[in-house]
């Protein structure tokens, strides 16, 4: 079972940018898409074989997730089902016989660490909200989490330390949620490999391959021995960020 997972930041500057041709020859079970950046009806966008459902920011413009899939969930659900945090489509869930697959756009602490304190709260809840599904069966989420979890995960470590995705905080957050019974797939298998997933539009950064990885999947432990390889797929473009595969016995 092949899943991808890909914040595609504007997917109708995407589709301008050979999408369909990337979707197709990736051939995902489950392909998971972050910043949609869409309202309904801006996209006609379907692929033979799949289904797909779509969680949008009620800001146009901004945010939003969706999922294509190829097998029939038993139940999908939109948002935490907290008032606060379920404005902005970040969230979708799908729940399969087996286990549940949550794709996530975890908000930006943004510049000057204005939306920190936002942040934190949302981390909680967050957590809080898999924990209770890993409760029912297992979990995999994937996504945009807007956090270089170690200074492997990041070019610059030191000079970032402060900077938004980088914050002790943040990182610590992602410690807890992994603490909570949750595997990083990626760094699992590949202690010591340094690959980014996402790079700055600026500076040629993605030339000089200066980058974070902030893009992951996340499975419960239970499902550990079902792994049978994690991908960044740095070779396509489209995105200041590239898609991320997860694949599962």
């Amino acid at each position: 079972m092949k899943l991808i997972s890909w914040n595609v930041n504007g997917l109708r500057a995407c589709v301008g940018k050979d999408f369909e041709t990337s979707f197709k020859s990736l051939d995902a079970d489950f392909f998971c898409l972050q910043e949609t950046k869409m309202q309904a009806g801006q996209l006609d966008l379907a692929f033979n074989g799949y289904q797909s459902y779509w969680n949008y920011a009620d800001k146009k413009g901004y945010s939003g997730t969706a999922i294509f899939t190829k097998q029939t969930p038993l139940n999908v659900t939109y948002g935490m089902g907290i008032d606060e945090h379920d404005h902005e489509g970040r969230v979708i869930t799908l729940e399969t016989e087996n286990f549940f697959l949550v794709t996530v756009y975890t908000p930006n602490s943004q510049d000057e660490l204005r939306r920190l304190e936002y942040r934190m709260r949302w981390e909680d809840d967050f957590k809080a909200y898999l924990l209770a599904l890993d409760a029912r069966k297992p979990v995999i989420v994937c996504g945009d989490m807007n956090v270089a979890h170690e200074e492997i995960d990041i070019k610059n470590p030191k000079t970032n330390r402060r900077n938004a995705g980088f914050t002790d905080e943040e990182r610590e957050k992602m410690t807890e949620l992994l603490a909570g019974g949750f595997i990083d797939t990626f760094r699992t298998l590949y202690p010591e490999q340094v690959t980014y997933s996402w790079w700055s539009y600026r500076f040629r950064a993605r030339e000089r391959n200066t980058g974070w990885r902030i893009d992951y999947f996340l499975i419960s432990e239970r499902l550990k021995e079902r792994i049978a390889d994690a991908k960044i797929h740095t070779d396509i473009y489209g995105s200041d960020h590239c898609p991320i595969e997860l694949d599962l016995r």
